[in-house]
């Protein structure tokens, strides 16, 4: 690898000014330029010193050139994102952040992310060769391991937008978090630009929400402000008891529903007891699906509890149990109609309405009128 002469000319430029970046200190007085790496450092040096002792650090220099120039854009999200998919240090001083050297070795094989169902690479593009750029490739976390023959490979960010439209099944996705995100797809050789466009065209505002939480400037809608400013049809679900709440973000709000992380409570002070999942992306605040079927569930508690009676075996109450998990943890596809030892089994749950339901549902008598 040799250091381009438009990266020793740009240093050169910026020396009088002074450069301090990942372990490359650059300088300039009335003795001479001066040159430090973790592992050397030279002072009083001229213009010919100076540029054979950058043709030395060439690691370091082409690595200050591809984030300084190529990149830019120092403080922004997009910028920390990309530092973060190659383990470069942050601000906030990441713990599994690698040196200069470690990086250059790692990303010669490709440097391995996960931000929700999404794995990244970053890697050279000239791995015999580099000369510091970096590309970017993207796919589904079970695809990771796939021939990209097997895959449908597109270069476009605006695909993702297209990909992450329907599950699977082919159905809609309305919370894009979901983890719910179709297979068989990859996105090769992206610039920086490009993977941070696509990343949001998937998973929209992560990347932002995550950097504002890591420069702690992250604001975050509790519970009870979000409902009590709701109007309309919604203005009921701020009467959604508390334990109901709970309830709902149990429900909603976990590593098995959706990918961000809740960091929004009850209210301020006020911490809600169900698990907010392990995501690496934030959620500032419940969003429009949660705020849609708290309207419905603030309507169904505002019902008088009724007992009722009915006649169920042991077996029959536990198969009810299994039912209503099933359904909870979207496993009734999975469940094959041979298998009639699951409870939820479809002809189990045939047999079952046809023995304990009439023309008008469940056979249940009211208790308290």
């Amino acid at each position: 690898m040799t250091v381009a002469t438009d990266d020793l000319e740009a240093l050169l430029e910026h020396a009088s000014s002074g450069v301090a970046f990942d372990g490359l200190r650059v300088g300039e007085t009335d003795d001479g330029y001066s040159l430090e790496t973790p592992e050397n450092g030279w002072t009083g040096l001229d213009g010919a010193e100076f540029r054979r002792a950058l043709e030395s650090c060439e690691e370091y220099v082409t690595n200050w050139r591809y984030w300084q120039e190529t990149v830019g854009g120092e403080g922004t999200a997009r910028r920390a994102f990309l530092r973060w998919c190659e383990r470069a240090p942050l601000a906030d001083a990441e713990t599994d952040a690698l040196a200069v050297h470690e990086r250059y070795d790692a990303l010669r094989d490709g440097i391995d992310r996960e931000w929700g169902q999404l794995s990244i690479t970053a890697r050279f593009v000239d791995i015999d060769d580099p000369d510091g750029e970096r590309v970017y490739d993207l796919w589904h976390v079970d695809d990771a391991e796939s021939d990209l023959a097997d895959l449908e490979v597109y270069d476009e960010p605006r695909a993702a937008r297209e990909i992450a439209t329907h599950d699977e099944d082919g159905r809609y996705r309305p919370l894009k978090t979901a983890p719910t995100l179709p297979a068989g797809w990859a996105f090769t050789g992206l610039s920086g630009d490009d993977l941070v466009d696509a990343v949001g065209f998937f998973y929209p505002a992560t990347v932002a929400n995550w950097h504002r939480e890591r420069q702690g400037s992250l604001d975050v809608d509790h519970w009870l402000e979000t409902a009590e400013r709701q109007t309309g049809i919604y203005d009921v679900i701020d009467e959604l008891p508390r334990e109901a709440v709970e309830w709902m973000a149990e429900a909603c709000c976990v590593d098995s529903q959706c990918l961000r992380r809740r960091e929004w409570e009850y209210e301020e002070g006020d911490e809600l007891d169900a698990d907010g999942g392990d995501g690496p992306f934030p959620c500032r605040e419940p969003c429009s699906l949660v705020i849609a079927a708290a309207r419905k569930w603030a309507i169904l508690e505002s019902e008088e509890e009724r007992t009722y009676e009915l006649e169920l075996t042991t077996s029959e109450l536990n198969q009810l149990e299994e039912l209503i998990d099933a359904v909870a943890e979207g496993r009734v596809d999975e469940i094959r109609e041979a298998d009639v030892n699951d409870g939820a089994n479809r002809y189990r749950a045939r047999y079952l309405r046809a023995k304990r339901f009439d023309e008008d549902g469940l056979e249940a008598t009211q208790v308290d009128k």
